[in-house]
């Protein structure tokens, strides 16, 4: 038997302690009934030395309590031990002494019944102790059947026969009651270990072994129930940066190594009294009292510069960047969900402002939420309405000035706010996914217009990463350019450079699809992004795009000049067109066409314009021999 399980036992002594009072009562009454009514002065002594016991007792049961810890649960069982037996064995020699002694019938009668009842009653109650229930019964029932040998009157044989008799018998019954005691305890004991121990598995994360998202909610709750109005807390989201490379290029059992690592430094470097938890994935969340704002900034700084170290893995020294959102309470939220959505909004301006940085939340931070929410909403509507327009910007031969191809660009007349700039719902929409509906729309509307012009004359369409990564986004070429009835070799599809990085594998087959079709791809803003002549290897790239900021950007000069002729004497030689876009004026144009590049984009040449307009455009090139070739 476990010490726990035996304090319980114990603890059932003391757990009434009105029915000891009342069953002291009522011998102590009995006592001094017999006698008064036989006039002996012994009785009356055993009747005042059972009141004194059982006060004794009484005043032991209510000033014992078995919850403090304070009382060793060998001190009470004595203590109810002593006086449980004195009080049987006071009990059982009074009724004996009532049988050896001339009494009248009816006082025998009195206090064997009672003597007996009480041993019968109080081994019952005290089954949890079984040594102290039978020590009850033997000592008040013995004397008993130890004064009717004594007589030798056959009837008191009887009854002392009788008493030997119940004695084994209350033990059996006294016995079960203690085992089925018991082993409910004990079944009871395991059942709360376990309780506890699924507890906390539920609220620990099996990789890092810090609480995740049921356990960090559970200790909030707790810690804010807690708080004054004075109490200051942080809650910092921490995020990091393209852990999903990790996973990919190194596999998942190192992604938990790297995990469990940064689990350990956020351990270690968070004060002693914060949460710290992994939300999911990889984020992280570190939940702590403060002093001040200056206090947050110290350990988020910390946090950062810790989680930010070099890793090293089997040998191989891993760089990891986080991003940290951090809300305080109570400035930011006086409530968990609150101070969680204004650490969350945080962390996301943290990461649409560049990544590997920390944001505090401030309050404009909503206002920008609940503008982006707005164009998220109205963007999905504005499609469904045809408030879009698509325009179109043409790409000119800068040796004959002909348009060779005019560049898909959406625009956004609101009803009610005018026109809206693409760089105000773009990022809205690839942040929301509305990017794929809206880029199905876009290649629609711009495949169905380019089928109405000269076959020499192809469409560009930029496509955003989350497009193509969608589920069937090649399909939704294939049915644009089938329902448009325009030949897939006049669609050109314009990606930029990150979308190698985040998802080679997906692109690879996106590209091979339409490839196999006739559709070609140009990549777009070179020398801006990741670049790599290892994308201009591996894909069928027909076209290479350069992007303004070399031609008409602030840092235009010498060393721009030189890699636009770099690149341009790279795609000639794999036989590829050259874009130069942002051309402005001729001068800009001389420039690059004698730096290399065959094909111009800018407003020199033109603005985006509608279709009508783009039509008109074309018109006049078949009208008018092709006079302005640029210089």
């Amino acid at each position: 038997m476990s010490e726990r399980v035996r304090r319980i036992l114990v603890t059932t002594l003391y757990a009434s302690p009105s029915s000891l009072a009342i069953g002291a009562l009522c011998t102590v009454a009995a006592a001094s009934v017999s006698a008064w009514v036989a006039a002996v002065p012994e009785l009356y002594i055993a009747a005042v030395v059972l009141f004194v016991i059982a006060v004794a007792r009484v005043t032991a049961a209510l000033g014992l309590s078995p919850d403090s810890e304070g009382n060793s649960t060998t001190m009470l069982e004595l203590v109810y031990e002593i006086g449980a037996f004195s009080f049987a064995l006071a009990l059982g020699c009074t009724a004996a002494f009532t049988i050896l002694v001339i009494t009248p019938p009816q006082v025998e009668v009195l206090m064997v019944a009672n003597a007996l009842g009480y041993g019968i009653g109080v081994s019952a109650r005290n089954a949890g102790r079984l040594t102290i229930a039978m020590g009850q019964l033997a000592l008040s029932c013995l004397p008993i059947a130890l004064a009717a040998f004594w007589t030798g009157k056959p009837a008191y044989i009887a009854l002392g026969i009788t008493i030997i008799l119940l004695i084994p018998a209350m033990v059996s019954i006294c016995g079960n009651i203690f085992k089925v005691l018991r082993d409910s305890i004990a079944s009871a004991e395991t059942s709360a270990r376990l309780a506890d121990k699924m507890q906390i598995l539920a609220r620990t994360d099996v990789v890092t072994g810090l609480a995740n998202r049921a356990g960090l909610n559970h200790s909030m709750v707790e810690t804010m129930m807690g708080v004054d109005h004075d109490s200051r807390l942080a809650l910092m989201w921490i995020d990091l940066d393209r852990f999903k490379e990790v996973n990919d290029l190194l596999g998942h059992p190192v992604g938990d190594r790297v995990l469990n690592e940064v689990a350990k430094r956020l351990t270690a470097v968070s004060p002693d009294s914060a949460t710290v938890a992994r939300f999911g994935g990889d984020e992280f969340i570190v939940f702590c009292p403060i002093i001040d704002r200056k206090d947050s900034e110290r350990i988020a700084s910390e946090i950062h510069a810790e989680i930010m170290r070099p890793f090293r893995v089997d040998g191989d020294r891993l760089e990891v960047r986080a991003s940290l959102g951090v809300a305080l309470l109570p400035e930011d939220g006086t409530d968990a969900d609150t101070l969680m959505q204004s650490a969350d909004l945080a962390l996301y301006h943290a990461k649409i402002g560049g990544r590997s940085q920390t944001r505090f939340f401030d309050k404009s931070m909503t206002r920008d939420l609940v503008r982006r929410r707005e164009i998220e909403d109205e963007l999905r509507a504005a499609i469904q309405r045809d408030e879009l327009s698509i325009f179109f910007q043409p790409i000119v031969d800068l040796e004959t000035g002909r348009i060779k191809t005019f560049e898909a660009l959406v625009r956004w007349f609101h009803p009610e706010k005018g026109e809206l700039r693409p760089d105000e719902f773009i990022p809205v929409a690839e942040e929301t996914g509305v990017i794929v509906t809206l880029g199905n729309w876009i290649t629609a509307q711009a495949a169905r217009v380019a089928a109405t012009w000269p076959e020499e004359v192809t469409i560009a369409v930029n496509l955003s990463p989350l497009q193509i990564r969608a589920p069937g986004a090649a399909l939704g070429i294939r049915n644009a350019l089938r329902e448009a009835g325009l030949d897939p070799k006049r669609l050109e599809l314009e990606v930029t450079e990150s979308l190698f990085v985040e998802d080679n594998h997906a692109t690879a087959a996106f590209i091979e699809e339409l490839s196999e079709i006739g559709v070609r791809f140009a990549l777009d803003d070179f020398g801006t992004g990741y670049s790599s002549l290892g994308y201009i290897n591996t894909f069928p790239f027909s076209k290479i795009k350069v992007d303004r900021s070399f031609v008409s950007g602030a840092q235009v000069g010498r060393k721009s000049d030189a890699i636009i002729r770099a690149v341009a004497e790279m795609g000639n030689t794999l036989g590829m067109d050259i874009v130069a876009e942002g051309l402005e004026t001729i001068e800009q144009v001389q420039a690059v066409r004698d730096a290399g590049c065959n094909l111009g984009q800018g407003y020199y040449f033109s603005r985006a314009v509608p279709d009508y307009l783009a039509a008109m455009l074309l018109a006049q090139e078949r009208e008018e021999p092709a006079s302005k070739a640029a210089g």
